[in-house]
């Protein structure tokens, strides 16, 4: 039997309706999608909560809990929100890792979150068509200091750190800070590829190859899925699948004005997995994968 491949739907991220249009914003609609991606194969479900009325992201704990609780009802699902885009206009105050971290150290509190996101680096991101335009990005920040604030969450409460590798540095310093906090579970690297961001690689073979070599030496065993920032991420799947990774899709990434839905992504997304030979993964397929995990810096 094939090894089973963790399928993730990343649902909306921090982008707006004016970028990404088909994205949910509202607590019905986001546990709609992803009741709906869960059922079309996705084993793992990514979220930024909204404030409805501004249609801008606003990370409450009690939005969250209200997301998680209406689609945990429904599937089963490893659901995990984000943390605050820190530099972004939505955050633009850096503020401790302590405030930053409230809502998954609350929300892990109540036993509703498996995983976390702590990214393990600041990256600038910055757009192809504003450079071309003379429209400024912004920083995503996550100095070391709230690094090892989102760690000691997830040690505190043995859930798994998920890495977004925006660059191959954030790899390192990931891998590096994870052994200065034994009780932490296995993290996942989430491997960023981008068409239009100036961050990272394009989604392309040699930058895939590069990416797992690095892992090999910095977290051998640990698990990585391809991922990304406005990008199709679908030409890597073959690849990704030949070689043990794993694979997230929605309208979090896509590329920006996606005609695509989440379950659309998803549903195509399980279609090249299944084409390349491998078998979608369960969420109890993706528990079972990180308890049997054993990383060998550990």
């Amino acid at each position: 039997m094939a090894d089973p491949i963790w399928l993730e739907a990343a649902l909306n991220g921090p982008w707006s309706r004016a970028i990404q249009p088909k994205i949910p914003i509202s607590v019905a609609e986001i546990v709609a999608d992803g009741i709906a991606c869960a059922k079309a194969g996705a084993a793992i479900l990514h979220l930024h909560a909204y404030d409805e009325a501004t249609g801008r992201q606003r990370d409450d704990a009690a939005i969250y809990a209200a997301i998680i609780e209406g689609i945990r009802a429904e599937v089963d699902a490893i659901v995990y929100p984000t943390i605050p885009l820190a530099g972004s206009p939505d955050s633009p105050d850096l503020g401790d890792g302590a405030a930053r971290f409230a809502a998954i150290d609350e929300l892990a509190e109540s036993g509703l979150i498996e995983w976390a996101v702590v990214d393990p680096g600041s990256v600038n991101f910055a757009h192809l068509d504003n450079i071309e335009r003379d429209k400024q990005g912004f920083p995503y920040l996550n100095p070391e200091s709230h690094i090892r604030a989102g760690l000691a969450v997830a040690e505190k409460h043995r859930i798994h750190p998920t890495y977004a590798i925006y660059e191959p540095g954030f790899a390192r310093t990931g891998a590096a800070l994870a052994k200065r906090y034994p009780g932490v579970p296995v993290p996942i690297y989430r491997l960023m590829f981008s068409d239009r961001f100036t961050f990272s690689f394009p989604p392309e073979r040699y930058a895939l190859d590069a990416y797992r070599t690095l892992l090999q030496a910095e977290a051998p065993g640990a698990p990585w899925m391809i991922a990304g920032l406005a990008v199709d991420v679908r030409p890597l799947i073959g690849d990704t699948v030949a070689n043990g990774g794993h694979v997230r899709v929605g309208l979090e990434d896509a590329p920006f004005g996606s005609e695509m839905s989440n379950v659309e992504w998803v549903e195509d997304a399980a279609r090249q997995i299944e084409k390349a030979g491998g078998r979608i993964a369960s969420a109890g397929d993706v528990r079972a994968d990180l308890d049997n995990t054993k990383l060998e810096h550990r």
